[in-house]
């Protein structure tokens, strides 16, 4: 995983705050190959509990503008899933 610990802790710190505390961040994509290079930072935030559209896409901007704060300005995209 092409990831420092600081980005790792920030990724779950950010999705807690957003989506709630028993929601789960997977990471996907590219930076899960070590061997890659650069690459875009693809999560996939799994609710707890259902949610309406609107509110599964407020998520994923939320946690993708609360990262950029965190981590910088890095191309990141957060999809959401609910159960």
């Amino acid at each position: 995983m092409r990831l420092s610990a600081h980005d790792r802790l920030a990724i779950q710190r950010a999705t807690a705050e957003v989506a709630g505390p028993d929601a789960r961040v997977y990471l996907f994509g590219s930076r899960t190959r070590d061997e890659l290079r650069g690459g875009d930072i693809d999560l996939l935030v799994e609710l707890a509990a259902p949610r309406s559209t609107d509110e599964r896409l407020q998520v994923s901007v939320r946690t993708a503008a609360r990262l950029q704060r965190l981590i910088g300005e890095r191309k990141i995209d957060v999809l959401v899933a609910d159960p």
